[in-house]
């Protein structure tokens, strides 16, 4: 794909991608889920699950049904689950798609059977259960009752899963308490006959503070992203980046002292300026926050300015070759400099997560291999 046909754009490395999830693997000695929720993570989610799958991942992980129908249109064959709600009115498509749905209370199952018994089939499902995330999932003192109620039904409970809170915090008591509860609801229900065959709990922050959860496959999102899932620590050296975003110079003028840059001249230049234009803005997902910046002929320059929708502005006088038509990068490498979405995210006074999924659909996405 040329890309001198765009102004801004996302360069996605999807070697990268199938890297990491290898080395997920590698590391854990686990199946990899690969969580690619939310139009993977702003990445795409078709081609990311395609890598993914490239990569070594035998489960593709989602939020919603809407998105595994996706993935299934798009010829993803691997198994597909849903980790948060599925309509009732959803049931037949997914047994018919080979979904499998996420059940986090036994009312929510009670529907799903009325709706298997009329389509008929038989739904494959598995049981969220709470162990401290305070969020969705089944109280641990009711998971037996509930296995047991539906054996031989049209619901197969194929496996069992859990999610943990402040898995980032490596220090914290609260995750190893969450798998010490779920260990021993595990230890019970094979007394019992009742364990599902497949065991999951570790998200990216799990799988590289606590390896006790690596159970029997791990949910990587994150991580495999080539991002951290833990603020302030950078990710290992074999995971790579992903996703770069550039665009191009498209105005570079030289303005007197004294003159107001973009709405409300919030900035004014204290001498004479080269500033230049590029084609970003919060209709982007690029925030409309102060003291930002970008990567010019390898030097770091300030943004100055207020952010507009569609552009925003650069100072220039430390890149005096600057020229319309060069790039831009506002996240990734040029030169020996790097501006990572861990950096844009602390600007931002966020996490990287809300960075990539906040990417609007407006923006090209190139997938480089």
């Amino acid at each position: 794909m040329d890309i001198n046909t765009y102004s801004t754009w996302l360069e996605i490395d999807l070697n990268a991608l199938k890297n990491n999830v290898a080395e997920v693997i590698k590391m854990t000695g686990r199946d990899v889920m690969a969580v690619i929720k939310a139009n993977g993570y702003g990445h795409g989610m078709r081609p990311i699950a395609q890598a993914c799958v490239a990569g070594g991942a035998t489960w593709c992980g989602v939020a919603r049904i809407e998105e595994a129908l996706v993935l299934r249109r798009a010829g993803i064959s691997n198994r597909i689950l849903v980790l948060g709600f599925t309509p009732a009115s959803k049931i037949p498509e997914a047994i018919e798609n080979n979904i499998t749905v996420a059940i986090f209370n036994a009312e929510l199952a009670q529907t799903y059977l009325e709706y298997v018994r009329i389509h008929g089939g038989t739904l494959r499902a598995h049981v969220k259960v709470e162990t401290g995330m305070g969020r969705l999932g089944m109280p641990v003192e009711v998971v037996a009752p509930f296995l047991r109620a539906l054996k031989n039904s049209p619901i197969q409970i194929e496996g069992i899963f859990t999610h943990f809170a402040r898995a980032d915090e490596a220090d914290s008591d609260s995750t190893p308490e969450q798998i010490r509860l779920f260990n021993s609801l595990l230890h019970d229900l094979d007394q019992q006959g009742l364990k599902p065959e497949i065991v999951h709990a570790a998200n990216s922050a799990a799988i590289l503070n606590f390896p006790a959860s690596y159970y029997d496959l791990t949910r990587p999102g994150d991580l495999i992203m080539g991002m951290s899932p833990i603020e302030g620590k950078p990710l290992p050296a074999q995971f790579k980046p992903v996703l770069t975003w550039k665009a191009r110079l498209i105005s570079l003028r030289t303005f007197p002292a004294g003159q107001g840059i973009s709405y409300g001249s919030k900035y004014v230049t204290s001498k004479e300026e080269r500033i230049g234009v590029i084609p970003i803005g919060y209709g982007d997902g690029f925030r409309r926050v102060d003291g930002q910046q970008a990567l010019v002929g390898g030097k770091r320059v300030n943004i100055v300015g207020r952010v507009c929708m569609d552009q925003c502005m650069l100072q220039l006088d430390d890149v005096p070759d600057a020229k319309i038509g060069d790039e831009v990068v506002l996240v990734g490498g040029q030169g020996s400099e790097f501006i990572t979405i861990d950096e844009v995210a602390q600007r931002w006074g966020t996490i990287n997560y809300e960075v990539v999924c906040g990417l609007a659909e407006r923006l090209p996405r190139i997938y480089i291999e």
